[in-house]
C-alpha cells in the first residue's frame, strides 16, 4: 500500500492509451459480464417458490403435437397431485403482425375455472378475475404486454388464426402482474373447442397439461409416474419442471450452454491480448527507469510489484466499469428476455460478480507478468543503456 499513489500516477502517465485500454477492457468485460448473468439466470438460478410446485406435461415427440384431453383427469390422480390446467397455444395474427414484430406476443387458451387455482402468482384484482372468469369472449393480459400494445380494460383484441382456423374476437377483461416472466395473453380454451366443432371437428385434445404439486418433494414422484402411465399410449407423454420447459425453447436455436462458453473464452482471450500488448509497450519504454529504480536501492521483487501493480490498477478499473455497463445492458434484456427468464433474476448476482472480479485479476497479472519478470530481472548497466 505504500507504494499505491506511485502505482496509480504511472498507471495513468500516458493517459490516451490508458483511456483506450480501459475502454476496451470496460467494453469487453461488460459483454463478458452480459453473457455470464445470462447462463447464470437460465442454468443455475433457483425458481420461484410457486414455479418449483409447477411441472407441465407435452407430447415427447414434439410441443406442437396434441394429447387427448382425457389424460387430465388421469394426471389428477397421481399421487401428489393437488391440480391440473389444460392450456394451448394459439398463436395467431395481431394487426399487421407479419411486417412489425412489435405486435407478436404470446396467445393462449386456458381453462380459466383451473388456470388461478395452478397459477397462484397471478397479481389481479379480484373483481378483474371473476370478469374474466364469467365471460368466455374475454381475455387478460400481463402489464407489459397491456403497455406495450397500448391496450386497457374494455378494449377489443382481434386475432387471425393461422395455427387454427379460426379467428378471436375478445375483449380485455383484466391486466395481470406476474413475477416469474409468464407473459402474454390467456383466453378461454372453450373459445378453439366451439370454433373446432364449428369445422366439423369434435376431437377434444390438449396441448399442453401443467400440474401444480403439493409439495416440491412429490415433484419427481409426479414426473416419473405421469411419463410411466402413457410410455405406451397413442401419445406418449414428457413431464418437465416449468423452468426446464422454458429452456427448452432455446435448444431450438442450438447448444446455447456451448454457444455462451465459446464465447466468454473468445472474449476473455480477446481481452488478455489487448491488455498484455498495452503493458508490454508500457513496460519497453521505461526500461531505463528500471534501471534508475535499482540505483535507488529497489529490490527486482518491488519493482515487479509495482509493474504488476500497475495492470492490475488499469485491469481492475476497467473491470469496474464494465461492470456497471453489464448491470445497466441486463436490466434492459430482462424485458425482451422474460419468457425465457424472470427479469429480476438476469442480473449480476454474486457469483457472477466474483467470477468477473476473478477475471479482471487474471488478466492484470497474465498480461503483464512476463514483461514485468522481463524488466525487473535485467542489470542495471543493460537498463540504463536503454535510450528509447
Amino acid at each position: 500500500m505504500r507504494f499505491l499513489p506511485l502505482i496509480l500516477k504511472n498507471s495513468l502517465r500516458n493517459r490516451r492509451r490508458s483511456f483506450l485500454t480501459i475502454s476496451s477492457l470496460a467494453i469487453s468485460l461488460c459483454l463478458l459480464g452480459v453473457l455470464m448473468a445470462l447462463y447464470y439466470a437460465l442454468f443455475f438460478s433457483e425458481p420461484k417458490a410457486d414455479q418449483a410446485l409447477r411441472l407441465i406435461t407435452r407430447h415427447r415427440v414434439s410441443i406442437t403435437m396434441v394429447m387427448p384431453l382425457h389424460y387430465r383427469d388421469k394426471i389428477r390422480a397421481v399421487p401428489g397431485v393437488r391440480e391440473v390446467v389444460t392450456w394451448q397455444w394459439f398463436g395467431g395474427m395481431y394487426k399487421n403482425e407479419q411486417r412489425e414484430q412489435k405486435y407478436f406476443f404470446p396467445r393462449f387458451g386456458v381453462e380459466a375455472a383451473r388456470m388461478f387455482d395452478v397459477y397462484r402468482n397471478f397479481e389481479i384484482p379480484e373483481d378483474q378475475k371473476q370478469a374474466f372468469m364469467s365471460d368466455r369472449r374475454a381475455c387478460i393480459l400481463s402489464r407489459r404486454v397491456a403497455e406495450a400494445q397500448e391496450l386497457k380494460i374494455g378494449d377489443r383484441v382481434y386475432i387471425k388464426g393461422n395455427i387454427f382456423p379460426i379467428d378471436l374476437d375478445l375483449t380485455v377483461k383484466g391486466i395481470y402482474d406476474m413475477d416469474d416472466g409468464n407473459e402474454g395473453l390467456w383466453f378461454h380454451m372453450e373459445q378453439i373447442e366451439e370454433g373446432l366443432k364449428r369445422l366439423g371437428s369434435s376431437r377434444s385434445f390438449a396441448g399442453t397439461f401443467t400440474i401444480l404439486a403439493e409439495s416440491p418433494e412429490a415433484v419427481p414422484r409426479i414426473q416419473n409416474a405421469v411419463d410411466e402411465m402413457f410410455a405406451n399410449s397413442e401419445a406418449p407423454t414428457r413431464t418437465e419442471t416449468e423452468q426446464a420447459f422454458g429452456l427448452s425453447f432455446l435448444a431450438f436455436l442450438g447448444n446455447i450452454k456451448l454457444i455462451l462458453m465459446s464465447i466468454c473464452a473468445a472474449v476473455t482471450f480477446t481481452i488478455l491480448l489487448v491488455a498484455a500488448n498495452t503493458v508490454a509497450m508500457s513496460v519497453r519504454e521505461r526500461v531505463r527507469e528500471v534501471g534508475v529504480l535499482k540505483t535507488l536501492g529497489f529490490t527486482q521483487q518491488k519493482i515487479l510489484g509495482l509493474l504488476l501493480g500497475e495492470s492490475l490498477a488499469i485491469s481492475l478499473i476497467g473491470g469496474a466499469i464494465g461492470l456497471l455497463l453489464a448491470q445497466g445492458l441486463c436490466r434492459v434484456l430482462a424485458v425482451g428476455l422474460a419468457g425465457f427468464v424472470p427479469p429480476d433474476q438476469l442480473t449480476i448476482q454474486l457469483p457472477v460478480f466474483l467470477a468477473l472480479l476473478g477475471i479482471s485479476l487474471l488478466i492484470g497479472v497474465a498480461s503483464s507478468a512476463v514483461p514485468a519478470w522481463n524488466a525487473a530481472r535485467t542489470p542495471i548497466l543493460d537498463a540504463l543503456r536503454v535510450t528509447d
